[in-house]
């Protein structure tokens, strides 16, 4: 890793802005991370897919607050809300879901993955009442090869935005919709640590 000078992070934000934009917000900080994975992400965002991952995920909210949509240990779908100057580290393997909301930013730190880690995104079925862990209604692995997991990211939930065919629960025959940006956050969320 070649040595860097530090630098204004928020001048940083001002200058990327543009970068920090659906459906993924993501931009790396640094390019040449020899360990990890460094990106700083922007709202709003418009995700409805997990993520599944063999590395740990480190969340610091820099400006406005975000909800982390994950399932727990328990295989419980909960919402984690992480504050302004708030931190929260994800455990290996946790489906998660991040909403970003308009006019936040965050900072977000995951190891550079090895050959043998495969990343997954999934979509569960959006009924409530068919909604569970193991009703996937469309999942695509794939290799993080290069440092950039937003531009990773970005192909695979076009392609499924793109085909109805894939957003079809197999076993309720709902179409899960496209979802729109966030653009609020009810700030009298109570934070739930799942």
């Amino acid at each position: 890793m070649v040595f860097t000078k530090p630098f204004n992070l928020f001048k940083w934000i001002e200058e990327n802005k543009n970068a920090l934009q659906p459906p993924v917000g993501a931009k790396l900080l640094f390019d040449e991370s020899g360990c990890f994975i460094i990106m700083i992400v922007g709202g709003p965002n418009k995700r409805s897919d997990y993520h599944v991952n063999n590395t740990e995920e480190f969340f610091y909210q820099v400006k406005g607050g975000m909800v982390l949509k994950i399932i727990n240990e328990k295989n419980e779908f909960v919402d984690i809300t992480i504050g302004e100057g708030e931190v929260f580290l994800l455990p290996a393997n946790t489906p998660h879901s991040p909403q970003r909301f308009d006019d936040t930013v965050g900072i977000v730190v995951e190891q550079r993955r090895r050959d043998e880690n495969i990343d997954r995104l999934r979509w569960y079925c959006e009924v409530e009442s068919c909604r569970s862990s193991d009703n996937i209604v469309y999942e695509e692995n794939f290799h993080l090869r290069t440092l950039d997991l937003g531009a990773a990211l970005k192909p695979i939930i076009e392609r499924y935005y793109a085909d109805e065919d894939k957003r079809i629960c197999k076993k309720c025959g709902h179409h899960n919709t496209i979802p729109r940006p966030n653009v609020a956050l009810n700030n009298n969320s109570s934070h739930n640590r799942g």
